[in-house]
C-alpha cells in the first residue's frame, strides 16, 4: 500500500515540473537537501525551518553559474515562503564570495545555501518544499533549477528542561546565524557530510548589566576563571537518560588565548571534557567544555532530569568559559545531524551583542522579563533559567 504522504509528495513533484515553461532551460546542476528540516518555535514566537540546499555545478565545461536569487515554495502554492536576492545569497552561502562580489559557482564545484524560513503567524507547516533558482551563465542567457523537492519532517521539537541551574545566559552563535561556527560548520568524515551543531548554543553567563566579567575586573589580561560570571555553574541533565560517553581531566587553557587546531573533528578533538546523554531513542544531548575534574557521571549511568552532571568550564576548543549544548541524532559528533529542541520555560531578556559582554559600545538594556514556554533561543538573545 502506498502511504498518503508519499502520494502527496509525488503529486507536488509532478506539479512543480508541469509549472516549468516549455522554453525554460534546465540548469546543469545537481541540487539536494541532505537532511530534511522539522519545525520549531523561536524566541520571536514564530515557527521556523532551517536546512541546507546543496547545489553542484556538475559539468566541467559549463562555466561558472551565477545564481540570481532563490525562491522556496511550500506544497503546491506559487506564493513563496522565502525570497532571497543575489545579494542576500552572499550572506547565506558557503563558500562565501569576496566582499562586494557576486555569488558564483565554478564549473565542477558545489555551493551550500543555508536556508532559514520563518513562517507567517498562524501559517500551516508545509508538507514539502520546492526550490527555484535562476542562473546567469556564460554560454546562454539563463538557466533555471525548479525542483529539489524535500519533505518537511513531521517530528515535533523535543521539549527539554534547562541544562544549567539558574542564572542569565547569552545564547551565542545560536540558531539563525548561517555564518556561525555552529550551523556554518559542515563536518566531512569517512564519507559523510553532516552538521552536528545545526541548533547548538554557546551559553555564556552574564550579570544584571549583561557583562561576562564580574564587577571589579578592569584588565581582562589578569583575570582568573572565577572572574567569569558563568564559570563553575552546575550543568544539569535536560531529561531522564543514559550516559553514553563522557570524558574528564582534560586541561583548561587560558580564556581569550589563541586556540590550537583541533586534533580531530570528533568529540575528543573538540569538546574537551564532556558528557553525552541518550535522552530518547536516537536523540543525544551533548555538553562540552566542562570544568576539569567536575564530571560526576560515567558511561552506562542512568540519570534523572535536573541531576548535576558536571560544572561549566573552559576545556577543549573554547575561547572562553561557556557551556556548549546541542541535540543530535547520533552519539558521536562526526556523522551526526543536529536536531531542534525547545526549552520547557525560561525568561526572555532581549538581544545582546558580543561587544556588550565586555562593556563596549552602548550599554545593554533589556525589556521586562517575559516568560516563554516551549521555544528555542535564537542567536544572541539573553535568557534566564528559573529551574522551577
Amino acid at each position: 500500500m502506498i502511504h498518503k504522504a508519499a502520494v502527496f509528495f509525488l503529486l507536488v513533484l509532478l506539479s512543480s515540473f508541469s509549472a516549468l515553461r516549455a522554453d525554460e532551460n534546465f540548469a546543469p546542476v545537481e541540487a539536494r537537501v541532505p537532511f530534511a528540516p522539522s519545525p520549531f518555535v523561536g524566541t520571536d514566537g514564530l515557527k521556523h525551518l532551517a536546512y541546507e540546499l546543496h547545489v553542484t555545478n556538475f559539468y566541467g565545461d559549463t562555466g561558472s553559474l551565477t545564481p540570481l536569487g532563490l525562491r522556496v515554495f511550500g506544497d503546491q502554492s506559487e506564493t513563496p515562503l522565502l525570497m532571497l536576492t543575489a545579494a542576500d545569497l552572499s550572506a547565506t552561502i558557503k563558500p562565501a564570495p569576496p566582499e562586494g562580489k557576486k555569488v558564483s559557482i565554478a564549473a565542477g564545484k558545489r555551493a551550500v545555501i543555508f536556508v532559514w524560513i520563518t513562517l507567517p503567524p498562524g501559517a500551516v507547516v508545509p508538507h514539502v518544499l520546492r526550490h527555484r533558482i535562476e542562473f546567469a551563465t556564460g554560454k546562454r542567457a539563463a538557466a533555471v533549477l525548479d525542483g529539489a523537492i524535500v519533505p518537511v519532517r513531521d517530528v515535533p521539537a523535543m521539549v527539554i528542561a534547562p541544562p544549567l541551574r539558574g542564572g542569565r545566559w547569552l545564547a551565542h552563535e545560536g540558531p539563525g546565524a548561517a555564518q556561525s561556527h555552529h550551523w556554518g560548520s559542515l563536518v566531512a568524515v569517512n564519507g559523510e557530510l553532516t552538521i552536528p551543531q545545526r541548533y547548538a548554543l554557546d551559553l555564556v553567563g552574564v550579570d544584571s548589566n549583561g557583562h561576562v566579567m564580574r564587577d571589579g575586573v578592569s584588565d581582562i589580561r589578569k583575570f582568573i576563571y572565577a572572574d567569569w560570571v558563568g564559570y563553575g555553574a552546575d550543568v544539569l541533565a535536560v531529561a531522564d537518560g543514559v550516559v553514553r560517553s563522557a570524558r574528564d581531566h582534560e586541561v583548561e587553557h587560558q580564556p581569550l588565548s589563541p586556540q590550537p587546531e583541533p586534533t580531530s573533528l570528533t568529540a575528543n578533538g573538540l569538546f574537551g571534557n564532556y558528557v553525552v546523554l541518550e535522552i530518547a531513542p536516537g536523540v543525544f544531548a551533548s555538553y562540552a567544555h566542562l570544568q576539569r575534574g567536575s564530571v560526576v557521571v560515567k558511561p552506562g549511568d542512568r540519570v534523572r532530569r535536573g541531576q548535576v552532571l558536571a560544572h561549566l568550564g573552559q576545556s577543549g576548543n573554547s575561547a572562553a568559559p561557556h557551556l556548549h549544548f546541542q541535540l543530535s541524532n547520533a552519539q558521536t559528533f562526526e556523522g551526526s545531524e543536529g536536531v531542534p529542541y525547545v526549552f520547557e520555560h525560561f525568561a526572555f531578556l532581549g538581544q545582546e551583542s558580543e561587544a556588550q559582554l565586555f562593556g563596549q559600545g552602548k550599554p545593554w538594556t533589556h525589556p521586562a522579563a517575559d516568560v516563554r514556554r516551549e521555544e528555542m533561543p535564537l542567536n544572541d538573545v539573553v535568557i534566564e533559567f528559573t529551574n522551577q
